[in-house]
C-alpha cells in the first residue's frame, strides 16, 4: 500500500495569498487536501512593503489551508518574483582528465560549479542555476552527457539571482508565522510546470503570468528555459487606469473589471450606449472595455519585445501562453493573436485531483506549479537540481537564526 506524505506551497502575491496542502506518494501522484485563500496586504509589485500586514495575510491563508486539510503546514515551497530578480546566460567548461575520457556525474557537478562563477553583485544571491544544454568536444545540444566519451565538457546555463534584502523580507514573513521554507522558487518556473506541455517547451513557447503586480515571463526552447524577465505591469495597472479614467474608487473599478471587463466588447453583443452599474456608480460599458483593451494591447507588445520581432515566429512556433489572474479577461487570447500573428492561448493548471475545483483557474498557476516543482525528481542532470540552489538555501538557514 502506498504511503502518502504531505507537501505544501505558499504563493504570496500582490492581490492574494494562496496556501495549498497536498498529499503525495512515491509514485509521484498528488491530490490536493486543502486550499487557503486570503486577501494580500503589505505587498506591492511582488515585494513586501509592510512586514506586519504581510504576515497577517500569510497567517490567515495558512490557517485556512490547515483547517481545510486537517494537516499542519510545517514547511512549504515559496514563490519569489519582483523587479529585483535578474536573469542572464553563462557558460562553464571543464576538461575530462581520466584515462577513459568518460563523462560522469562528478563532471557535471564540476562544470556547473564553473558556470556558477558568474559575477553576482554583493547585494544579490544566486536563486537558480539552470543547465540549458551541454556540449561534448564541441558537439552541441547534448541533453545528458553522462556516459559519453570526450576531452572537454561545456554547459550553457540560465542564471537567476535575487536581491538579498527583498528575499530576506519575504523569508521573515514566512518564518514569522511558524512555517519553514523547503525551497525558494522563481515564480515563472513554477507556473510553467502547471500550464506548459513538454512539447511546447521543446518547440519553443513564451509564457506570461499576468498577476496583480507583475507580469512574469519565461521563454522555453529545446526543452529548457531560454530567457526570463519581470515586467512591472499587470492587473493592478489595469484597475488603476479604470479608476482614474472613469472616476471610480479603486475597489469599485476592480469589481467592474472582474465582472464586466473584456478586451473584445463586440463579441459580447453589447453596444457603446450600454451602461453598467456597481455600488451606485454608473459608467459606459464601451469606455470600460476601451481602457482595458488599451492596457492589454500595451502589455502584449511589451511581452513581444522580450524577443526580437524578426525571430519571434521561428524561436517560439508554439506561440504565447497567458496565465495568471489577469489572463481571465475575456478575449485576451483573441487580441494576442491579432497583435502577434502567432498561436495564443490561456492556460490554467490541469490534471489536479482532490479538493481542487478552484485551482483550475489560471490565477492559481503559480500555486499549483510550486507543488509540481516540489514533487519532481531532482538530479545533477536535471535543471531542478536541489544542489544548484544550495547557496540560497544557506542564506535561508542563516536568516533562520534571527528567529531562534
Amino acid at each position: 500500500m502506498s504511503k502518502w506524505n504531505t507537501i505544501s506551497a505558499i504563493d504570496v502575491g500582490t492581490t492574494k495569498v494562496c496556501t495549498i496542502v497536498a498529499e503525495t506518494n512515491e509514485n509521484g501522484l498528488m491530490r490536493v487536501a486543502g486550499v487557503g485563500l486570503a486577501p494580500s496586504s503589505g505587498l506591492h509589485k511582488g515585494l513586501v512593503v509592510n512586514i506586519s500586514d504581510a504576515k497577517d495575510s500569510i497567517r490567515e491563508s495558512v490557517r485556512k489551508a490547515e483547517q481545510a486539510s486537517g494537516y499542519q503546514v510545517e514547511s512549504a515551497y515559496v514563490g519569489v518574483t519582483g523587479r529585483h530578480i535578474s536573469a542572464r546566460n553563462n557558460r562553464g567548461v571543464v576538461a575530462i582528465t581520466r584515462n577513459d575520457r568518460l563523462v560522469r556525474s562528478d563532471d557535471l557537478k564540476r562544470v556547473l560549479q564553473t558556470a556558477q562563477t558568474v559575477k553576482v553583485p554583493s547585494d544579490e544571491k544566486l536563486l537558480h542555476l539552470i543547465p540549458r544544454s551541454y556540449a561534448v568536444d564541441g558537439q552541441e545540444g547534448v541533453r545528458n552527457p553522462v556516459g559519453m566519451h570526450g576531452f572537454r565538457l561545456d554547459v550553457e546555463t540560465h542564471v537567476i539571482t535575487a536581491a538579498v534584502s527583498s528575499v530576506q523580507n519575504l523569508v521573515k514573513c514566512i518564518r514569522g508565522v511558524g512555517v519553514d521554507i523547503e525551497d525558494l522558487v522563481f515564480e515563472p518556473l513554477a507556473s510553467s510546470e502547471a500550464v506548459l506541455s513538454e512539447d511546447e517547451k521543446q518547440v519553443g513557447v513564451v509564457m506570461a503570468d499576468i498577476g496583480g503586480g507583475t507580469t512574469d515571463i519565461s521563454v522555453f526552447k529545446d526543452g529548457s528555459i531560454w530567457h526570463s524577465a519581470i515586467l512591472p505591469v499587470a492587473g493592478y495597472q489595469f484597475t488603476r487606469d479604470i479608476a482614474i479614467g472613469l472616476g471610480l474608487p479603486f475597489e469599485v473599478a476592480e469589481e467592474m473589471k472582474r465582472k464586466y471587463g473584456t478586451v473584445m466588447p463586440v463579441q459580447e453583443n453589447k453596444t457603446h450606449t450600454d451602461a453598467i452599474a456597481q455600488n451606485g456608480h454608473n459608467i459606459s460599458y464601451q469606455s470600460l472595455c476601451d481602457i482595458i483593451r488599451a492596457r492589454v494591447d500595451e502589455l502584449i507588445r511589451l511581452i513581444a519585445l522580450e524577443l526580437p520581432r524578426a525571430e519571434f515566429e521561428t524561436l517560439v512556433p508554439a506561440g504565447l501562453v497567458l496565465t495568471g489572474g489577469s489572463s481571465n479577461l475575456a478575449g485576451i487570447d483573441v487580441l494576442g493573436r491579432e497583435i502577434l500573428g502567432v498561436p495564443v492561448r490561456v492556460g490554467g493548471p490541469v490534471g489536479i485531483y482532490g479538493i481542487s475545483d478552484v485551482l483550475h483557474n489560471p490565477a492559481y498557476a503559480t500555486s499549483v506549479g510550486l507543488l509540481l516543482w516540489g514533487i519532481k525528481p531532482r538530479s545533477v542532470t536535471n535543471w531542478r537540481s536541489r544542489s544548484l540552489t544550495g547557496n540560497f538555501r544557506n542564506l535561508v538557514s542563516r536568516i533562520r537564526g534571527l528567529f531562534q
